[in-house]
């Protein structure tokens, strides 16, 4: 395999926030960017749920072969704030995360930095 450093980063406002009573369906939705985006499992998806005003909502995060992906959302707020971090050694199709995360959820706003790590922090695309 031919080493990338691949970094996407995005940031959605969306309608539909999952809580507390949806983290099956979070983990879910991890397990299935997994197999869309064509990465390997190596540990997890883990979950968690933080009841922290100013702070409340949803960590997940996944190992991969190549690296990892973690997802924070925020559910306090309306419409509730995801940051979703994938960053990998190998190729990412932004347009294929990018499409999954709309047909997954009401967003209301998205944003997203896609960035070569090999020797800069070099964008390579952004909305």
């Amino acid at each position: 395999m031919n080493v990338k450093h691949k970094h996407l980063i995005v940031r959605a406002e969306v309608s539909d926030t999952p809580t507390k009573k949806d983290l099956h369906k979070v983990l879910e939705w991890m397990e299935n960017l997994i197999k869309k985006i064509d990465m390997k499992l190596m540990h997890g998806p883990s979950i968690s749920y933080i009841d922290q005003k100013g702070n409340r909502g949803i960590t997940c995060m996944a190992l991969i072969e190549t690296s990892h992906i973690v997802l924070h959302i925020w559910d306090e707020n309306n419409p509730g704030l995801f940051q979703l971090d994938i960053y990998s050694c190998k190729d990412i199709n932004t347009k294929t995360v990018l499409n999954f995360f709309k047909d997954s959820f009401a967003v209301v706003k998205l944003e997203y930095k896609f960035l070569d790590r090999e020797n800069n922090l070099t964008l390579v695309d952004e909305n």
